[in-house]
């Protein structure tokens, strides 16, 4: 066994959506970044060995304009654009490939975290990792560690408090607690199958649960053939982590048993389908909770509590699930949804008692009912792109998450809204943002988007408010945006932020039925071609033009100009007959 010692001013550990947007985030912040992942591929339970949908705020639709957006948004987006095919191993590439081109992040995968050594003042030294598949022990020092694992394996290693299973309703005031106890949500196993266009027999193996009635599966609906069910799922009764492998054999039973009622008991009109994929990994829902300084709560998530250090957002409904899983005869899951998004603490991302430990994704602190809404796959990711963002201020500043001043928090807020993610209720009050200061005009525009949107802080419909220009209906592109000072300017970056579709899902499925509300491809509200110029003495100089255009945010660096004005030129959209923009920004 070779052993190897590492060093890094941001380590993360566990390379699901949390851990991938934390070490992407903490990089592009400029930090020194290394993610360790069990696994041979990114994505956790999104990865091609799960396939879990990445679902998050917006709630697989049914709450428009909640969709995460940052480094989330920028995968989702070039993922629906280079995986017409729908292929998870597409999406695992894209992950890496994300990664992998920041240079300030190193990858090691097949990597797990198996111990940690302590400072005197109980903060992380340095975490031992295990790497079986190149004989190799890794020795990893850090400045801030984040623990993005889904287990809080880390954060357990470093002693950290943690919690597992169901608070009471009087712990935390939390009406719908069911608790106390060490019960849990369970895991499931997914499928893919296909229409074969002709008859295909399934033989069971002899170990497969029976459901030969529809009485055997109650509240549990399979009309759906090509997607697998969430509620083959198992578990919630033993240890999530210690019985990893009986609960993975009772799911395999379950499924294939599952399989055999549709195709073998009852007319479920699947005499020729036949599985084309079934997972061996089990999707974990929940074990480890890590505590921090706050414990989001039921009550925080219902009356959408505004935290002053409030640096992501929720919105997937409180979705909980009895522990029995498949063999409950309750229905397999109930929620309860908030009016409206909720956000989530900085206070919630790093433990009370290791000072240099983060987290983000399913082992954040909250109580069950509270992780109930923020495991889901995009939400974790939110956090994760909040957390690195932390991590990396942390480093500059050489101090810890606690440390962090109103002030501070107040500079981080506004870097996360820079780099496209979504606080609620709070808007852009960037000092250096020198579109702030300017007068805006357009050629054209709708009633209810007119230019002046752009400079709104907001970017994205809310509370009826849509918070961004769009050309009038009627008029052919191209159309122009302008922003124009009252004296000249030091000019040489510009950002945009175009319009993704907010108002439906984005995410890889292999349900027809959800896919069917998913545009595969770039997003037509989005402007494909633009041209940005500057008016230096009187006259427009073109800085950038983009003839290809599907991502969300742009940002365009150039040799610093002196202009008077801004102008931003949509010759053509991915479909849309308006041009939309909701922010430009510009920075000397």
């Amino acid at each position: 066994m070779t052993r190897r010692s590492l060093e890094a001013e941001v380590v993360v550990a566990g390379g699901g959506l949390a851990g991938v947007c934390a070490a992407i985030s903490a990089a592009r912040a400029g930090a020194d970044v290394i993610l360790i992942h069990d696994r041979p591929m990114l994505g956790g339970n999104t990865s091609s060995e799960v396939r879990v949908h990445a679902t998050g705020a917006d709630c697989s639709g049914g709450r428009p304009h909640a969709r995460e957006g940052g480094i989330i948004e920028e995968m989702r987006l070039a993922e629906a654009v280079r995986n017409p095919q729908r292929s998870n191993s597409m999406w695992d590439l894209i992950l890496e490939e994300w990664v992998r081109r920041e240079d300030n992040i190193r990858l090691f995968l097949n990597t797990a975290a198996v111990g940690a050594a302590m400072t005197e003042d109980n903060a992380i030294g340095c975490i031992t990792c295990a790497r079986p598949w190149t004989e190799e022990e890794l020795h990893v020092a850090g400045d801030i560690f984040i623990d993005c694992t889904g287990d809080g394996q880390l954060g357990f290693e470093a002693g950290a408090d943690f919690r597992i299973g169901r608070e009471g309703p009087d712990e935390f005031g939390e009406e719908h607690a069911e608790g106390p106890d060490d019960r849990t949500m369970g895991c499931s196993l997914m499928w893919i199958a296909e229409d074969t266009g002709a008859p295909v027999e399934f033989t069971p193996p002899r170990w497969a649960r029976r459901f030969e009635s529809e009485d055997d599966l109650p509240f549990r609906g399979h009309g759906e053939l090509r997607h697998g069910h969430w509620w083959i799922e198992w578990g919630g009764e033993l240890d999530m982590i210690k019985d990893q492998d009986e609960i993975r054999q009772e799911l395999l039973a379950c499924l294939f048993g599952v399989w055999d009622h549709i195709k073998n008991h009852g007319d479920h009109g699947a005499e020729n389908w036949a599985l084309r994929w079934f997972g061996v990994l089990p999707a974990k829902r929940e074990s480890r909770r890590l505590m921090g300084p706050h414990v989001l709560t039921e009550n925080d998530i219902m009356t959408s509590r505004l935290f002053e250090d409030r640096i992501a957002h929720g919105g997937w409904s409180i979705d909980t699930h009895p522990p029995k899983g498949i063999y409950s005869p309750e229905r397999p899951s109930w929620h309860l949804k908030s009016e409206d998004v909720y956000s989530i603490p900085l206070r919630s991302l790093y433990s009370r008692n290791v000072p240099n430990l983060m987290m983000a994704g399913r082992c954040a602190s909250c109580t069950h009912m509270a992780m109930g809404s923020t495991r889901v796959a995009a939400t974790a990711a939110a956090m994760g792109q909040a957390a690195g963002a932390a991590a990396a201020r942390c480093v500059d500043f050489l101090c810890l998450p606690a440390d962090l001043s109103a002030d501070d928090i107040a500079t981080l807020q506004q870097q996360l809204l820079r780099d496209d993610h979504f606080i609620p209720e709070i808007v852009n009050e960037d000092p250096d943002d020198l579109a702030r200061h300017a007068e805006v005009t357009a050629t054209s525009h709708e009633q209810g988007r007119e230019p002046a949107q752009i400079l709104s802080g907001v970017t994205r419909h809310r509370h009826g408010n849509e918070h961004q220009w769009a050309s009038a209906p009627g008029h052919d592109l191209p159309q122009s945006i302008e922003l124009r000072w009252d004296g000249p300017r030091e000019v040489s970056e510009v950002q945009i932020i175009f319009d993704t579709g907010f108002a439906r899902p984005l995410t890889l499925t292999h349900s027809d039925g959800f896919n069917s509300r998913i545009v595969r491809g770039p997003q037509p509200e989005t402007v494909r071609d633009y041209v940005v110029e500057l008016e230096v003495g009187g006259s427009w100089v073109e800085v950038k033009r983009r003839t290809d255009n599907y991502l969300r945010r742009r940002v365009h660096h150039f040799e610093s100009l002196t202009a008077t004005a801004l102008r931003i030129t949509c010759t053509a959209t991915n479909g849309d007959a308006q041009a939309r923009i909701f922010e430009v920004r510009a920075y000397s």
